[in-house]
């Protein structure tokens, strides 16, 4: 009999992925990836930064790069982030083979087998995935519409007889609750963790991705605050900012902890791909990235906008939702007796899917809440694919003989 590692002996398939293989017919309607829309891509802009490399560029581009990031990258995405507020002259800058990738080193530079790590309810099956993989502990704290509960997080804190290696946390249009941390939640986060050798991963995909001006004082991130006695490890992506198929991600970290890190990227895989990282320095560089991002987030506003309507007029009562404010998803809470795995099965019948709620739970457990995508569908389908999302719903509050 082949002898698995135990970490790898604890993974398990997730229930919605292997109900996704179902739901691979070529009309099916998706509200299922958090992806960008292909046709939304710069593919010109792709086009001309290529066509307009020297030779000199393409040979690096061909070629092995340092681990840390080719310089060129890295001096492009240090003035972007900079631009955003974010210390980067007191940190270190790693550039990783997309962000899950700089959770993941980050989980093996911190994470013990048995380890306790904080992270909140939902959170992104990413990152749980990564931290059972090095067989974490891990402990849930409620989100509340203005972030993660503080009660809540005192509570277990004071609980602990030793504090979590780590709080990982998603502030920012969160996935997949969509939920923006309000600045008061911030700040109260960091006078609770100062002082407590409790490291904070806040990953950050999707900052740059709102909808309302008047949400800029509330997107400041945890690591541009730049709180004294709280080690903050700050993970990007250009996933969403320009295309996932890049492969692209970084963070930006404190030396001692970028030491470990840069060590734990080389034994992995060397270094990530220096062409797709050259596309990347040319897109900051040229500041392309401006003009894309003023380009797509009136389209996903828009989308998210239909969806939203569509949902206030149609859902029964009994289930809500908090209209989102930026990023790429729309959580709705269904009433507790339903079951949203139930509700699934339902809808890929009729032919549109989703994923359902236990997916985000660290526990594996609650499963009356399901995560709408309106990044990768256009509006004509949301128009035909929310009103099959309600009837399914509407048909499992009637078998559990609940008023819809």
């Amino acid at each position: 009999m082949i002898r698995f590692s135990s970490s790898v002996t604890n993974l398990r398939s997730s229930e919605i992925r292997d109900l996704m293989s179902l739901a691979n017919k070529p009309d099916m309607i998706l509200f299922s990836g958090g992806m960008p829309d292909n046709d939304l891509f710069p593919l010109r802009e792709v086009d001309t930064i290529y066509q307009e490399l020297t030779d000199t560029e393409k040979k690096i581009a061909m070629q092995y790069g340092p681990t840390h990031g080719i310089p060129q990258l890295l001096a492009s995405l240090s003035e972007y982030l900079k631009e955003k507020g974010l210390p980067v002259e007191e940190n270190r800058l790693l550039i990783t083979t997309g962000s899950l990738q700089a959770i993941n080193i980050l989980a093996h530079a911190f994470i013990d087998p048995g380890d306790t790590i904080f992270v909140e309810n939902p959170c992104f099956i990413g990152a749980i995935s990564a931290f059972r993989s090095y067989q974490a502990s891990i402990v849930s704290i409620p989100l509340t519409a203005d972030g993660l509960n503080l009660i809540e997080l005192r509570k277990k804190l004071d609980e602990m007889e030793k504090a979590p290696k780590f709080v990982y946390l998603t502030p920012n249009f969160h996935n997949p609750a969509g939920t923006l941390y309000t600045r008061e939640t911030k700040l109260g986060l960091i006078e609770l963790l100062k002082n407590k050798n409790i490291p904070l991963i806040e990953d950050d995909a999707y900052s740059d991705l709102y909808f309302h001006e008047e949400d800029k004082l509330h997107l400041q991130t945890i690591k541009s605050i730049n709180p004294e006695g709280i080690d903050v490890c700050y993970t990007g992506s250009f996933s969403k900012i320009l295309g996932p198929g890049l492969r692209l991600g970084w963070m930006l970290v404190p030396e001692e902890i970028y030491k470990k890190c840069e060590l734990i990227k080389q034994s992995i895989d060397a270094c990530s791909p220096s062409f797709t990282q050259m596309v990347a320095h040319k897109f900051l560089q040229n500041n392309v990235v401006t003009d894309y991002l003023n380009y797509i987030r009136p389209e996903y506003k828009h989308r998210a906008e239909i969806m939203t309507q569509l949902l206030k007029t149609t859902l029964p009562k009994g289930c809500n939702f908090t209209p989102p404010r930026g990023g790429f998803y729309i959580w709705i809470e269904l009433p507790e007796q339903i079951d949203a795995t139930a509700v699934l099965k339902r809808a890929i019948e009729k032919g549109v899917v989703f994923v359902s709620g236990k997916t985000f739970d660290p526990d594996g457990t609650r499963n009356n809440y399901i995560r709408l995508s309106f990044c990768n569908t256009s509006e004509e389908k949301i128009r035909k694919g929310i009103p099959l999302v309600v009837d399914s719903i509407r048909a499992e509050m009637e078998l559990s003989h609940l008023p819809c």
